[in-house]
């Protein structure tokens, strides 16, 4: 009878839990024939990915087999890897989790990564992906099966972004993969010069390397605002571009036109409010577009009155810069 009990309670116990297995189908195209080899490594220190509430019931997303088997897998059918690049993702963290509202849940997944070339001297960074997405049940009842999907889709897109990227100059050795941003930090020649180099950087990478692009000059309006960058017969407006030193003081470009970016023990920064990194307009609208460069105030315009007024009670915060991906790292509670 005891025996019977026991199956009783296990089946129970099974029928309230289900495993979504992550579907790893349409693999990323190589289409610049960019691969030679792919490669894994799993970092994680817990391969467990997690468990949620769905449908009143555990469910667990998983890998069929394992990381590394079913993403090498994965790549490997999309490519007959006729490309020249030993390409290697570090796969360093998967996690999922919910929270349980009133009426929804809302299951929220975690997830970094960074390819790498791998060459004789050591692995040349790619590119990181390092991201939170969440899902909530109002909007889709399959929560589990939603995320395993976005992981898909967020992956998917982080190879193909890596394809096209180009690979830093400086390598990291196997023994210090596990600590590669700190190690390729160390390396920025920006942290480390003494006077930087006036002129245009047409992207983070250029930027953090100190590599500006040759031949260009600053060109400023009758206020003294630089506008534009000038080489011969190019005109570029300044908001084309990543970042500018003009007199050895660097200009990070934002929506509503620059800011100058300090430094502190921590690395690159800039003080700046939510409004001027993600401004609005008074009917909700993005208007980074529209700002065509626009300095300052005088981006007011496009702002409501009330709204401007609350931005100027609004004190600026510190935002780093992250050197190996250029995007901000944003202050808890940044508003």
């Amino acid at each position: 009878m005891k025996k019977i009990v026991a199956f009783l309670l296990l089946s129970a116990f099974l029928s309230a839990q289900k495993t979504e297995l992550i579907n790893l189908s349409r693999p990323p195209k190589d289409n610049k024939n960019f691969i030679k080899t792919f490669t894994v490594i799993d970092q994680r220190s817990d391969k467990n990915i997690g468990t949620l509430i769905d449908h009143n019931k555990e469910a667990t997303i998983a890998f069929e087999h394992d990381a590394v088997k079913d993403l090498q897998d994965w790549v490997g059918q999309s490519t007959e890897m006729k490309g020249k690049n030993d390409l290697v993702l570090l796969f360093e963290d998967l996690k999922i989790s919910d929270e349980q509202k009133e009426k929804s849940t809302v299951g929220k997944l975690q997830f970094r990564a960074s390819t790498f070339i791998k060459k004789a001297d050591g692995y040349h960074f790619l590119y990181r992906k390092d991201t939170v997405t969440t899902v909530s049940s109002r909007v889709n009842p399959f929560v589990a099966q939603n995320l395993a999907r976005k992981f898909t889709m967020i992956l998917t897109d982080f190879l193909k972004d890596s394809y096209s990227r180009e690979p830093w100059e400086q390598g990291v050795s196997e023994q210090d993969l596990p600590r590669y941003d700190d190690v390729l930090k160390d390396k920025l020649d920006i942290l480390k010069a003494d006077q930087l180099k006036d002129g245009v950087y047409k992207d983070y990478h250029s930027f953090f390397n100190h590599r500006p692009e040759p031949g260009f000059v600053l060109e400023t309006n009758n206020k003294g605002i630089v506008t534009k960058a000038v080489n011969g017969e190019d005109k570029t407006a300044i908001r084309r571009f990543y970042a500018f030193v003009q007199n050895g003081v660097a200009f990070k470009i934002i929506p509503v036109g620059y800011t100058e970016i300090l430094k502190s023990d921590r690395g690159l920064f800039i003080e700046v409010k939510k409004a001027e990194l993600f401004p609005e307009s008074s009917n909700g609208v993005m208007i980074g577009a529209m700002a065509g460069g626009l300095i300052g105030g005088v981006i007011g315009a496009a702002i409501d009155a009330g709204a401007q007024s609350r931005r100027d009670r609004i004190p600026e915060k510190e935002v780093y810069l992250d050197p190996l991906t250029g995007q901000y790292i944003l202050p808890e509670g940044f508003k």
